[in-house]
């Protein structure tokens, strides 16, 4: 392999369709996910109960570990601010939508406005709770992927992707249900949902491990590139594109 520098304005083939990717699973899983309990029977663990958008929230981390590992903390960085802005997005529209008078000419607007407020009027502590533990969550897994990177010089992939997940998925489980539910569910109970949760996390992202290692090696060898964030400043105060990339051929 031959190592040099890429300039900043290096394009890439794939990395706008990941972006797109992980921000519309960001969207999904908090805006629909969380209107709906499920609750399930396992053998030898009995009846679980789980919101259902926590079965599909992992899927952002894994679209986060493939950036991180193929293009790089700083490009990494970019995804991770625009799934925040959508998210703020999407929560100032909700609530703008839900807070305009409904025509009483129409009739299924009586229908139709109780449904929205059901699923989008997430209170307040809810709507900032997933913005503050998205992105300090995220953060904590691209930095985690990244240090692990340079610290075994690129191999076993495997314990960086499951190593930042148990740290960014512990930061943001612990950060999300103190800020929505303290003061309202009880304390043990914000305890175990806490512990599932990231446990179910967890193993969502070594489930998937495999699928990583294929996504991962096909985008290194069709974008020719991996990136080895050695010249990269972590501050998440940034758009702009650094690190040094470890091109194939």
């Amino acid at each position: 392999m031959n190592v040099s520098d890429a300039a900043p304005t290096r394009g890439f083939r794939y990395y706008d369709m990941l972006v797109a990717g992980m921000v519309a699973v960001l969207l999904c899983s908090n805006l629909i996910g969380p209107a709906k309990v499920c609750t399930f029977t396992l053998p030898l663990l009995g009846a679980i109960t789980f919101g259902a958008g926590n079965l599909f929230f992992p899927i952002s981390y894994i679209f986060g570990d493939v950036l991180t590992e193929v293009y790089g903390y700083a490009r990494a960085r970019r995804a991770i601010w625009a799934g925040f802005g959508a998210m703020l997005f999407a929560t100032a529209m909700s609530q703008a939508i839900i807070r305009m008078p409904a025509s009483p000419l129409e009739p299924f607007n009586a229908q139709l406005q109780p449904a929205l407020e059901l699923v989008f009027g997430n209170t307040w502590r809810i709507a900032l709770a997933s913005l503050v533990a998205y992105w300090i969550g995220d953060f904590a897994n691209s930095f985690v992927l990244a240090k692990l990177k340079l610290l075994t010089r690129g191999r076993w992939l495997w314990t960086r992707t499951i190593g930042s997940t148990v740290v960014g998925q512990a930061v943001d489980s612990l950060t999300f249900y103190p800020i929505a539910f303290i003061g309202i569910w009880e304390s043990q109970t914000i305890v175990k949902v806490i512990a599932f949760n990231w446990l179910m996390k967890v193993t969502v992202e070594v489930l998937f491990t495999p699928l990583t290692y294929a996504v991962v090696g096909f985008l290194k060898r069709h974008e020719g590139v991996d990136t080895f964030d050695e010249g990269t400043r972590f501050t998440p105060f940034s758009l702009k594109d650094e690190g040094q990339l470890r091109r194939y051929g």
